[in-house]
Formats: C-alpha cells, structure tokens, sequence
C-alpha cells in the first residue's frame, strides 16, 4: 500500500490531517490549472480552494482504482468551467497587470529582461487560451500542461477519446489562426 493510498484512506476515515497532506502534494498542479482556465491568480486561489472543499466534502465518494490526480483536476476542471460560463467570458485586458509571485523574485535568473520576456510570454499564452471556449481550454491544459493521456482527459471531462482528440485538433487550429491573425495584422 502505497503512502498516498493510506493517506487517502485515513482522509476518507475523517483525518484531517491526512487530508491536509493530500491538499499539499497537489495544491501546485490544481492551482496551475486553474490558472491556465481562469487567468487570474486570485481567482484561480479561489478556485482551488473550493475545488479542495469539494474533494473534502465527497471524498467518501472517491473510487480509489481512479488516480486521485485526475479526480482533482476533474473537479478543478469543473469548478472552473461552471465559473467561466458564469462570467461569459469576461477577460483580461491588456491594460491589466500581471500579480508577481514572491518566488519568482527569488528566482535563480536575476535578470529583469528575462523575467519581463517570461511574463509577456505567460500573458500571450494566456490570451491566447481565453479564446478557447472553457471545455477546449480544459483540454489544451490538460494535455499540454499536465501531459495528461487522451484516456485522462476524456475521464476527467467526462467526453469519450475521440471527442477529445476532435476538441484537441480544433482548438490547435484555432489557437494558429488566432496566432496568424496577429501576426498578419503586425505586418
């Protein structure tokens, strides 16, 4: 038996503790995906906390032969899906500004050039994701952020593989259209 296998089993078993060691190991990939769905750090905070809340509160729901990644990104997922249609696609601006992260202060490359490219980078991709409607959006996150399997995917966003395969094709041809667009009208 694995470490995560008892913790989960002494999380479902009403230990706390376990269960705040379960929120640890995987507080990273969950807030990455919200941020990639939502593009904002605050909300994407938000979203993690309550796609936690949700683990918490059906984790005696929790089939144990799923891996316990892909049931957190599934909710995550979800959550964050529920929470764009919600909003109709109110996005970022250009104008707004980007929260930077203490530890990207810290970071091993003090140089202000590389970090200023860094963040234009993350923000392009950023608007680039946000013309994804919310379920492709998951998928490219999931697939290229995550490497999770076509199988993964279509189990986490409840779709069969081949919807995801059709959403992935779809959303890269999107995503390079919009790509073209701009750099066509930069010309």
């Amino acid at each position: 038996m694995t470490d995560e296998t008892e913790e989960i089993r002494m999380a479902q078993a009403g230990d706390q503790s376990a269960f705040g060691h379960l929120v640890t190991a995987y507080q990273t990939p969950v807030y990455n995906l919200a941020y990639r769905m939502l593009g904002n750090a605050a909300e994407a905070e938000e979203a993690a906390q309550e796609a936690f809340l949700r683990a918490y509160t059906s984790l005696r729901s929790y089939d144990p032969q799923r891996p316990l990644r892909s049931w957190l990104l599934s909710i995550t997922s979800h959550y964050c899906i529920d929470r764009l249609r919600r909003r109709r696609l109110t996005w970022l601006s250009l104008d707004d500004e980007e929260s930077v992260e203490p530890e990207r202060l810290a970071s091993d490359c003090p140089d202000p050039e590389t970090v200023v490219a860094q963040q234009e980078r993350e923000a392009r991709i950023q608007q680039l994701l946000a013309t994804l409607s919310p379920t492709d959006r998951a998928t490219v996150t999931l697939r290229y952020w995550y490497d999770c399997s076509y199988e993964e995917i279509a189990e986490t966003l409840h779709l069969t593989v081949s919807a995801v395969k059709s959403r992935l094709h779809r959303a890269r041809c999107a995503l390079a259209e919009t790509v073209e667009g701009k750099m066509n009208y930069a010309l």
